[in-house]
Parts: structure tokens; C-alpha cells; sequence
């Protein structure tokens, strides 16, 4: 009864059966892992401790920035440099703009450091910083990309004004080496407001923390799907040869010669 399993039809149904299931499961498993990943660091993330609870660390210990690292308290020693004004930066629902300044360390490498927020439109050159060798503590953020909210990625921004907070944008702009990472102070400076730091990227439970979730059941029902058509295949030939060893099915009629 049961011959017909070892059919080269079949055993090519077969075959695709048992590769076909454990990659479904696998693939999965695998989605299944990136969604818990992402709530594993939208926890971490909700309860890491206030910037104002922390022990700073040396700049250098905590780089590359990642999601371990986004948001620890950083310090470092240098001497203030450039400034840059960020436009169209919102702050608590309003629209204003960062004021960044280049703090230059022993070494020639320099860290963006944002100093403050500041309501209105970027104007002038913002308040000066501290002259002389200054010891700085801020929250470590990473470069933004051209997808970060509020960056002007197109350019076009008048002399003195940043559009993209990162090394790539402020390569051409200044002299010197630079981080690949920035700090925004918690106590800023008279007439500014402090910038908050941001949670790292993929930390949340996002659109994208979903998107896993649902290709995980989706997955898991085509490995169930793929069984369900196999079982469905195998009763069928089997009620096929049931029939045909009973009689019960029709002889094909004769087609007339001539």
C-alpha cells in the first residue's frame, strides 16, 4: 500500500519536505532571536542608570560607541576649539539649535562636545566656551547618520552651522582628527539648555522589534503548511489505491477509432 512513497515522484516530494522544514523552523528561530534581542536592549535601556548616577570613565575606554556603551558618562581633557551651530534642533516641543564645540585633547584628536540647546533660530556664533585646559563630562553618544531625526544631510547650511553631528560631516570643516562620537554635557552652560542624550538605535520596541515578531509566526505556520500539504498529498494517493484495489474507480472510457 505504502510503495508508492518510494516513487521517484515521491521521493522527490519527500525530499523537499525534510529540507524545507527545518529551514522554516530555523529561519524561525532566527527571527524569533532578533525580537527578544531587541527587548532584552529595550530593557537594558529603560533601566540604565540616570547620566547624573554614573561614574565617569576616560573617553577612550568606552569607544567604539555601541549599545553597550551609548549613553555611559564620559570624560576627557582638552582645550575648546571650533564652534558650531546645529539648526532646527526640538528640545520639549520647541524648535531651536544645539551649540557644539570641538574640545581638542592632548593628543590632536577632537571630540564633538554639544554645550546646550537654545531656543529660536542659529544666529551669530552662540555663547563662548571656556577658555584654557578644561576637563569635560557628558553622555557618549554615536555619530548620526542621515536617517537621525532633525539632521540637514542635503547641506547647503551658511558657514558656522552643522547639519550632521559626526566625523564625517565636520572632516572638511576642521584641521584635526576627530572622534567618531560625541558627548552632550548634563549641567550646560549660562543661557543654554541641556540636550538630553538619546537611546542608542534598535533599543526600542519598534516597528522593527514587530516586523520579528511577525516573520517568526509566519515561518512557523509555512513549516506547518508544508506538513499539512505532505499529509494531505499522502491520504489522497492512499484513498486513490484504496479505490482502485476496491473497484470503485471508473475505467477511463474508450475513445471511437476512425
Amino acid at each position: 500500500m505504502h510503495r508508492f512513497l518510494l516513487t521517484p515522484r515521491w521521493w522527490g516530494i519527500n525530499l523537499f519536505v525534510v529540507l524545507a522544514v527545518p529551514f522554516c523552523l530555523f529561519m524561525g528561530s532566527w527571527q524569533l532571536g532578533r525580537f527578544e534581542d531587541r527587548v532584552d536592549s529595550h530593557r537594558e535601556a529603560a533601566s540604565a542608570r540616570p547620566v547624573t548616577e554614573q561614574t565617569a570613565e576616560p573617553l577612550d575606554t568606552l569607544l567604539p560607541v555601541d549599545k553597550r556603551t551609548s549613553g555611559r558618562l564620559a570624560s576627557v581633557t582638552g582645550t575648546y576649539a571650533d564652534q558650531f551651530l546645529v539648526p532646527d534642533r526640538t528640545l520639549d516641543g520647541r524648535t531651536g539649535h544645539y551649540v557644539l564645540t570641538l574640545l581638542k585633547t592632548a593628543g590632536g584628536r577632537a571630540v564633538p562636545v554639544v554645550r546646550g540647546w537654545r531656543p529660536g533660530p542659529a544666529q551669530g556664533t552662540g555663547p563662548a566656551a571656556p577658555a584654557g585646559r578644561v576637563t569635560v563630562t557628558g553622555a557618549l553618544q554615536a555619530s548620526e547618520t542621515s536617517t537621525s531625526p532633525g539632521v540637514h544631510a542635503e547641506g547647503g547650511l551658511p558657514a558656522g552651522q552643522l547639519g550632521v553631528i559626526a566625523a564625517a560631516s565636520l572632516v572638511n570643516l576642521v584641521p584635526y582628527e576627530l572622534y567618531n562620537a560625541w558627548l552632550t554635557v548634563p549641567t550646560a552652560s549660562a543661557g543654554l539648555t541641556p540636550v538630553p542624550a538619546v537611546a542608542p538605535a534598535d533599543t526600542g520596541l519598534d516597528l522593527k522589534a514587530f516586523q520579528n515578531l511577525g516573520y517568526t509566526g509566519e515561518w512557523f505556520v509555512f513549516a506547518a503548511f508544508v506538513l499539512f500539504m505532505w499529509f494531505r498529498l499522502y491520504r489522497r494517493e492512499v484513498e486513490a489505491r484504496r479505490d482502485a484495489e476496491a473497484g470503485l474507480l471508473a475505467e477511463p472510457a474508450q475513445q471511437p477509432v476512425g
